[in-house]
């Protein structure tokens, strides 16, 4: 399906929020009233009551979203707590998206950026949105006790409407909207103002997710199927290395694609435009180039590689950067009666979301201003990589918010290098350009889940008792890459590469944690549950080789050492009964594996069979657990959590990328496996609700599912399985050993 829309360039979109006064409310968070905007008479009939909210005299509440919907259910989910202390008439919301700004809309938890990644967006923004919304409704109270003359102690609120009980009065925040006057100061908000949770009416109780309709009608909005008035298209061969540029080009094959327009040299390739996608394709398929092979990533073998990284991970005097350290580290391995090791490995996994990266660009004929439309994870970083691009300043871009085709980290590098594809392609013409990457470019030119390497240490007392951990990896770091600015605060520590590699839940008093940093010269970035899903297969499937070492039940075993975790344990206990952990199986195992996923307390069992003829791992059913605190919209949580469990069957048995020579060997879904229909078993999901600060859910699964699966399948072979993705040929290899 094409949308056709017509270009609006930053003169003409109207007033924005930076021509408004803004103040600070209770706790620093941002209060502010439109003051001084020309009103015709249907904007007459609204009033601003801050940039959260826009009040009209019908009734309508026009709630903007700063979150990104890429499927997670965001861009409802948090007008709806905003909604919910507003005591909103969640029928009569209309969800507006936010514009770019992070210093109004940007997430507290993601350092003040409008960022949609980590699965922080409800844990990032659920107080201050609660916040926001207790304000508003504070200042309907005191316009209605004006209103009424009476005190503002004897009113309440039902569902958009002010009670004033003692007469028998209502007043519709429609009808309040018609008078109201916005304070210069926001009103005070204290931990008592919010609502009690046993009052919710919204949180906790499922709505349909806003964008769903448009989705199963055919309207929804991707800018991919997007077309504006004299628009033209582009595509971008790309150097198959990152880092390096064109040596010789020669477009003769191209010029001769039915529809070519013109070849753009880029620093880092060619682009193509043409009067259609498949032509713009075609003809940059046809192009001739040799590259300068001055990047440091020629050469790069992942396999030969992989074998370099664990080396580098078992050698005690290989450098390293501490990520955790408890207790006396590692040194307690020396006082330890017996000690256990092993070496895990992952390969480089892609994002494989399924709408390819895309933009349109429509560069003004000065070049002084410029049109984005982009499904992108962060609105502010688009923004800033065009206006970087142009070097033109953040108010001359006119973004444009559109759904995402799914994200996974994929759409939210800080270079942001698909929306410069579409920006340098149309100021080379000064005309729209809509810029696609085919799924063969997504891939060969993807940005990587790293290639890591696990060598692993622990200790146990004489009484058997679990007293030390020593885990090196070896990877890139990605932190650096990806986000440079956070990277340098965090003080150079690669979090989004080691984040789970700590184990601050489970009792073992003496603990290290270090990274070895490797430079493969390849392309890798955060994808679906970060350096979770690396570290936590290591950590789980140890464990299990741990459990076992001592004769001790894997499921009980992580039940003692989480003795002092009362969430944990529940979670653990849960899945456990879920899945009927003590019952024998004929011809199948079980598994388990436990994470605490920056608070979220997650556990995992499956059920695996595997044939032993040709090595292939079948999953029977798949049992999760989850304490996410407060569920602000429990059946989206069980959705999303599904969701997961399928991406981490992919990442587990058959998704991976291999380089020769620097370039990437897969292209395709019939080369890049993920799950089919007929992989994904039976999928039981129990939420333990609490009334603990909600924590993420959006990928909080995925790490679980490997270790899991390994777990299972030693439970049922008496082999183990270090290597994912745990793919046919590696199940073979490790039965026969």
């Amino acid at each position: 399906m094409t949308i056709h829309a017509r270009t609006v360039s930053p003169a003409t979109r109207g007033p924005s929020l930076d021509r408004r006064l803004f103040m600070q409310g209770a706790g620093g968070l941002t209060f502010a009233v439109a003051l001084g905007l020309p009103a015709s008479a249907a904007e007459a009939k609204r009033v601003d009551l801050s940039p959260w909210v826009t009040l009209a005299t019908d009734g309508t509440i026009m709630i903007r979203g700063p979150a990104i919907e890429m499927g997670q259910g965001s861009r409802t989910s948090l007008p709806l707590i905003f909604a919910e202390e507003m005591d909103a008439d969640w029928s009569k919301v209309q969800i507006v998206r936010a514009a770019p700004i992070d210093a109004v809309y940007g997430n507290p938890g993601f350092g003040g950026a409008m960022y949609t990644a980590g699965s922080s967006a409800v844990t990032g923004y659920y107080k201050a949105l609660r916040q926001f919304g207790a304000q508003v409704r504070m200042v309907l109270l005191d316009n209605a006790a004006r209103h009424w003359n009476v005190p503002i102690t004897e009113l309440t609120t039902e569902p958009s409407v002010v009670v004033h009980k003692a007469s028998n009065r209502r007043l519709g925040y429609g009808e309040i909207a018609a008078f109201a006057e916005v304070p210069a100061k926001a009103p005070e908000v204290r931990e008592s103002d919010l609502k009690d949770p046993s009052r919710f009416r919204l949180i906790g109780h499922d709505v349909m997710r806003v964008e769903l309709p448009t989705k199963i009608n055919g309207t929804a909005d991707y800018a991919i199927n997007l077309k504006l008035p004299g628009m033209i298209y582009g595509a971008v061969l790309r150097t198959p290395v990152p880092g390096d540029t064109p040596a010789t080009i020669d477009d003769t094959a191209a010029k001769a694609v039915r529809g070519f327009i013109q070849t753009v040299p880029l620093p880092y390739g060619v682009g193509v435009l043409a009067d259609s996608t498949a032509a713009a394709l075609a003809a940059k398929d046809a192009l001739k180039v040799t590259w300068a092979r001055k990047a440091k990533g020629w050469g790069f073998d992942s396999e030969k590689g992989l074998k370099e990284f664990a080396a580098a991970a078992r050698d005690p005097a290989r450098p390293s950067k501490p990520w955790e350290t408890a207790g006396t580290g590692a040194a307690a391995l020396a006082t330890a009666a017996s000690v256990h090791e092993a070496e895990y490995a992952c390969d480089f996994a892609y994002h494989a979301q399924m709408e390819p990266l895309n933009a349109i660009a429509a560069v003004a004929p000065d070049g002084q201003s410029c049109g984005l439309w982009v499904g992108t994870q962060s609105q502010t970083m688009a923004v800033t990589a065009t206006a970087n691009t142009l070097g033109i300043s953040p108010d001359k871009v006119a973004f444009h918010e559109h759904l995402l085709g799914g994200g996974f980290g994929r759409r939210g590098p800080r270079d942001m290098e698909f929306v410069v594809d579409a920006v340098l392609l149309s100021n080379a013409v000064k005309k729209p350009v809509k810029m696609v990457w085919s799924r063969e470019d997504d891939v060969r030119n993807g940005r990587f889940h790293p290639l890591t390497a696990h060598h692993m240490r622990a200790g146990f007392d004489a009484s058997g008792k679990l007293i030390a951990w020593h885990h090196r990896k070896a990877a890139d770091i990605v932190t650096e890459f990806q986000d440079p600015v956070r990277y340098q605060k965090a003080g150079q520590k690669d979090f989004i590469g080691m984040l789970g590699a700590e184990l601050k839940t489970y009792g073992i008093p003496n603990r290290q944690v270090d990274q070895i940093t490797m430079d493969s010269g390849m392309r890798t970035q955060a994808l679906r549950g970060i350096g979770f899903g690396p570290n936590k297969w290591a950590v789980e499937v140890f464990l299990d080789e741990l459990a076992l070492s001592r004769g001790a039940d894997p499921l009980a075993f992580r039940l003692d050492l989480l003795k002092d975790a009362p969430r944990a344990r529940a979670v653990v206990e849960k899945a456990g009964q879920m899945a009927d952990w003590g019952r024998k199986r004929d011809g199948r195992g079980l598994g388990v594996a436990y994470i605490d996923y920056s608070g979220t307390q997650i556990a995992g069992v499956v059920e695996v069979s595997v044939d032993r003829a040709n090595g292939q791992i079948k999953l029977h059913d798949v049992w999760i657990a989850m304490d996410c605190g407060v569920a602000v919209q429990p059946d989206n949580i069980v959705a999303q959590t599904e969701g997961c469990v399928v991406y981490g069957i992919g990442l587990a048995l058959s998704e991976r990328i291999t380089m020769v020579d620097g370039e990437v060997q897969q292209s395709n879904f019939y080369d890049y496996l993920i799950p089919r229909m007929r992989d994904v078993p039976p999928i039981h999901v129990e939420l333990i609700v609490t009334q603990n600060h909600p924590t993420g859910v959006g990928q909080m699964a995925t790490p679980v599912i490997a270790p899991a699966i390994s777990n299972a399948v030693a439970a049922l072979t008496g082999k183990r399985l270090r290597h994912m993705p745990m793919t046919p040929d590696r199940v073979l290899s490790v039965l026969k050993a």
